[in-house]
């Protein structure tokens, strides 16, 4: 109750000397690529009662910091078969293990059963050849959920400018970017990226009234990462290392498609896509249950993937359509509606999303297109 209070307060005074931006306030001639990260004013402020003040204060990393360079074996990087989209950021994941202890198989969807101490790490960056003043990669923040007396909590951290060090920092902040074209985006993008706030990670993190893990579920991990300097199936080598009871045998997990692949259907990248994107509120216990739009992987009903639904209370969101999703006419389909918008009342997913997805627009728009056939 305590540390609520102390992060509603602190949170509501943020608000009178900030507001979240969409777009960037960078110059259109001379520009740097990032600016916003914390400053030596910034660091100042300690949350003792909430959580470590630096990130090197956990050992979780070797020096130099920003490399993430794990400490011990009990760290162990992991990736995702479909990432959730965060403004093009670059991730880098890793799941701490207590020494000695292990996680447990739930089911194919949910995600592992962590031994009390787990520590989940999200690092998101950008790398140099995005950002044209920079020589290395930059960091921008890094999310902690750690596992106390059996609950989850959420720590946000934010790096600082000299990139030696995060910082735990709990009312959010705006960083502005200038990301370069690249291979797959052939526009400069200019642009305000939102760390969220310390309560705003519940937002999705939320299952019955519980805060969860979402990325690390057995169909997510089942894949292949560098582990110990060699390509290995990350599921495997969880169990070979004694880090994970009670897995069925490999081939009957299930694995959930890789959006991004070309080689899988239309459907079942979409369905991995929304799953990811937005099944994390749009499920049977999440913050978006009463809308009546349930889009995990595993769902069959039609109508509760959107197609001829109409929303619930989607207000300005519903950009004058009468349908979640209608067969064969994305143009007239909430969904893809909200997806094509950054503004407040329409975005969505509501938080963690500035910028369109502009491929997972394209995607979603062949999926309803094909839903005709």
């Amino acid at each position: 109750m305590y540390r609520n209070i102390v992060v509603s307060s602190l949170l509501v005074f943020s608000l009178f000397f900030s507001c979240k931006k969409k777009e960037s306030l960078v110059e259109n001639k001379a520009y740097i690529s990032v600016s916003g990260l914390l400053t030596s004013q910034d660091t100042l402020t300690s949350y003792d009662d909430l959580g470590l003040k630096k990130l090197s204060d956990y050992h979780f990393f070797k020096q130099p910091l920003n490399q993430l360079i794990p400490a011990s074996k009990q760290i162990v990087p992991y990736d995702l078969n479909s990432p959730l989209f965060t403004d093009y950021a670059s991730k880098k994941r890793f799941i701490v293990f207590p020494e000695g202890t292990a996680a447990n198989y739930v089911s194919d969807e949910s995600y592992l059963d962590f031994p009390e101490g787990t520590t989940l790490i999200k690092n998101f960056y950008y790398t140099n050849k995005e950002l044209k003043t920079s020589t290395s990669d930059i960091i921008l923040e890094t999310r902690l959920l750690i596992k106390k007396a059996g609950e989850w909590i959420t720590l946000p951290y934010i790096w600082n400018e000299e990139q030696t060090e995060a910082y735990l920092y709990i009312l959010g902040k705006d960083i502005d970017l200038v990301l370069e074209p690249t291979t797959e985006r052939t526009k400069q993008i200019r642009f305000s990226y939102s760390v969220p706030n310390i309560n705003m990670c519940k937002n999705c993190h939320v299952k019955d009234k519980d805060l969860v893990p979402l990325g690390p579920t057995p169909r997510q991990l089942h894949r292949e990462q560098m582990l110990q300097g060699t390509s290995q199936n990350q599921l495997a080598y969880l169990i070979e290392n004694n880090m994970l009871h009670n897995l069925p045998t490999l081939s009957e997990v299930e694995k959930l498609p890789n959006y991004s692949d070309v080689s899988e259907s239309i459907n079942n990248r979409a369905r991995a896509y929304l799953d990811v994107n937005c099944a994390h509120c749009h499920q049977d216990g999440g913050s978006a249950k009463t809308s009546g739009l349930h889009l995990m992987y595993q769902e069959q009903d039609l109508y509760k993937l959107g197609v001829n639904k109409p929303p619930v209370a989607a207000g300005k969101g519903s950009g004058d359509l009468a349908y979640d999703v209608v067969v064969g006419k994305p143009e007239e389909s909430i969904l893809l509606y909200r997806m094509k918008h950054v503004e407040p009342d329409i975005v969505m997913p509501e938080i963690g999303k500035n910028l369109v997805h502009t491929e997972g627009v394209e995607l979603v728009d062949a999926w309803i297109r094909s839903l005709a056939n």
